[in-house]
């Protein structure tokens, strides 16, 4: 079972990229925030693409013994919201995403390098 909040954002972050996700950033809020330890958020191109990202992170940790403790949005899929304590995905329709701009209002939060992965492969 995957015990560490890294390991666990790390997972969600290659579900949602086998589900094609676009434009992925992973915050670090360790110190920050006292309610988590990362932010995951991405894009997709229509509501069934977001709600297919979500249900795949979903299934992954479902795998490793992990399930959400709330998820919001699911039914529209424009900004699905799943939460496991201390990492927090947000999976949105791109027009949503520009909107709340989550990226602009935690700027001085460090972002973990996924290019290559840190982790990822």
């Amino acid at each position: 079972m995957v015990t560490d909040s890294k390991s666990k954002s790390l997972l969600c972050l290659e579900a949602a990229l086998e589900k094609k996700a676009q434009d992925p950033v992973l915050l670090e809020l360790k110190g920050t925030t006292s309610f988590t330890d990362y932010f995951l958020l991405c894009s997709g191109k229509s509501d069934r693409q977001v709600q297919a990202i979500a249900q795949g992170i979903e299934e992954a940790l479902k795998k490793k013994g992990i399930r959400p403790l709330g998820q919001e949005g699911m039914t529209g899929g424009r900004w699905i919201l799943l939460d496991y304590e201390d990492v927090v995905v947000h999976i949105f329709l791109e027009p949503m995403r520009k909107f709340y701009d989550l990226e602009g209002l935690w700027v001085d939060a460090p972002r973990i390098n996924i290019q290559k992965g840190e982790g990822i492969g």
